[in-house]
């Protein structure tokens, strides 16, 4: 094995180690109105079972899906048990995905949150959620406070279904009001994208738990021509913030997953 990410991040007061690197899968369940810079065909079952047994074999412990990322949720369902290992997996609510026309569509009641967790619990076979988080559309405050949303992942979390809450932000504003409200913060940040670092800063005040989303830029920074590898320079720019628990990185591609994997090990 070329490298193992034996690194395990506490989120505070769940019981939950994640891994460093985490594996995100809208891959495995959407191809449509995506912004990856190329088109991607969806893996069959094998391509899949191949790919999460390398992730696990590689030190990945953390698995990212969402209702928005196609049959995704379904899928991981299915090929998991298969595996037998103790995955982590984060999903969210408050977006869902249309397959016939692409698009995505919000709702974020409390009687909807409380569907789309039931429908996920049973899409993943499980009696327990470990991450759920807010798929928010960039409304972030009155998502929180008009919505009461995280309110609804935390009473969720009192009756035992959901190990630990929080929200996939888009404002900064957003960003700490979810701090204060629940366990995870995820976030963009990379080196063309700073503009949520004060959420991380405050995170590792509070010592609450930051996921990061889209570091290499939904794929477009990997062609960045200005640094040597601009791969490690993300990662090497992210790492050094002691509040991120995990970046999430989604790729279908297992050259791809052991090169992050390397990357990633250099900082630990």
């Amino acid at each position: 094995m070329t490298a193992y990410l034996s690194q395990r991040n506490i989120i505070t007061d769940t019981g939950l180690a994640v891994s460093p690197l985490g594996l995100g899968t809208v891959k495995l369940g959407r191809n449509k109105g995506v912004k990856y810079p190329a088109a991607f065909k969806i893996p069959d079952d094998k391509q899949a079972l191949d790919l999460l047994s390398q992730a696990w074999d590689l030190g990945i412990n953390l698995i990212d899906t969402a209702p928005a990322y196609g049959n995704s949720e379904e899928r991981l369902g299915q090929l998991l048990p298969n595996l037998n290992k103790d995955w982590i997996i984060a999903t969210k609510v408050g977006e869902t995905f249309e397959a016939e026309t692409g698009n995505s569509h919000y709702n974020f009641t409390p009687e909807f949150i409380r569907k789309s967790i039931e429908q996920s619990l049973k899409k993943l076979q499980r009696n327990v959620l470990d991450i759920v988080l807010i798929h928010s559309n960039g409304n972030d405050k009155h998502i929180i406070e008009h919505y009461g949303a995280l309110d609804v992942l935390n009473d969720l979390k009192q009756q035992g279904l959901i190990r630990a809450t929080g929200m996939s932000t888009k404002t900064v504003e957003g960003g700490l009001l979810t701090l204060q409200h629940s366990d995870i913060a995820m976030v963009m940040h990379n080196l063309d994208y700073q503009d949520e670092q004060a959420v991380i800063d405050q995170a590792a005040k509070d010592n609450k738990a930051i996921f990061i989303k889209k570091a290499l830029g939904s794929g477009h920074l990997t062609n960045d021509n200005t640094k040597a590898d601009p791969i490690q320079a993300n990662f090497d720019f992210i790492y050094q913030n002691p509040a991120v628990t995990s970046i999430i990185i989604g790729t279908i591609t297992p050259k791809h997953l052991i090169d992050n994997v390397i990357k990633a090990s250099h900082f630990f």
